[in-house]
């Protein structure tokens, strides 16, 4: 599969363009975000050159309790994504797609995987309501919600912009965010591999089983 070469710049351009990936016409970055280059094979992940380090992010998930997430994802291959539960697309799909290829995995890995969610709407999502939203999802899911500007602060050390979410004139409220997922090496711990928003479920079916074990795909 030919391989080509995706510059930091580049990376940062398309990522200030996919702030609306919820429904909405994108707009241009004016927060800080960290940059990111790698190598990107068409039609699955980006294999970043510098790997992410997983963010000390302590939130809620939904059973009200406090969630750690590098004590609980420690030596897991993980999925970080950044969202909301009223996105009438782009999050739903996303999640959608990873809940199908997770239940392609053998049992055990099944059992390892960690996908987590963190809410970009705090405000409304709830432990209750994201709870209830995941279960649909796939009842394995974590879902994180607190603090916005923690969130916020968190994403973006993984190059994903989010904005504060806001009313629109019809009344819907509407949380701009990157719509990137990033996946963590359960090797390392290490977030190595980063996947856009047209991601499909054929490429995390295929990608899963090597990001168990911390290979590339």
């Amino acid at each position: 599969m030919r391989t080509t070469r995706v510059t930091a710049a580049a990376l940062a351009a398309a990522a200030a363009l996919t702030l609306s990936a919820c429904g909405g016409e994108p707009t241009a970055r004016t927060d800080a975000v960290t940059q990111i280059s790698g190598q990107a094979k068409t039609g699955t992940a980006t294999v970043l050159d510098r790997p992410f380090d997983k963010p000390e992010l302590v939130l809620t998930d939904t059973t009200g309790k406090p969630w750690n997430l590098r004590e609980q994802t420690k030596g897991k291959p993980t999925l970080i994504y950044f969202g909301y539960t009223n996105c009438p697309d782009v999050c739903p799909l996303t999640m959608s797609n990873i809940a199908v290829a997770r239940k392609a995995l053998p049992q055990a890995d099944q059992e390892n995987l960690r996908v987590v969610f963190v809410t970009t709407d705090p405000e409304r999502d709830t432990p209750e309501s994201l709870g209830a939203w995941l279960k649909a999802q796939d009842p394995s899911f974590v879902g994180l919600t607190g603090d916005f500007a923690t969130i916020q602060a968190a994403a973006r050390t993984l190059g994903i912009g989010i904005d504060p979410a806001k009313k629109e004139a019809d009344g819907s409220v509407v949380s701009m965010h990157g719509a990137q997922v990033i996946a963590f090496s359960p090797k390392t711990d290490e977030g190595y591999l980063l996947y856009g928003e047209n991601t499909t479920v054929d490429t995390y079916t295929a990608d899963l089983p090597k990001i168990a074990k911390g290979e590339n795909p």
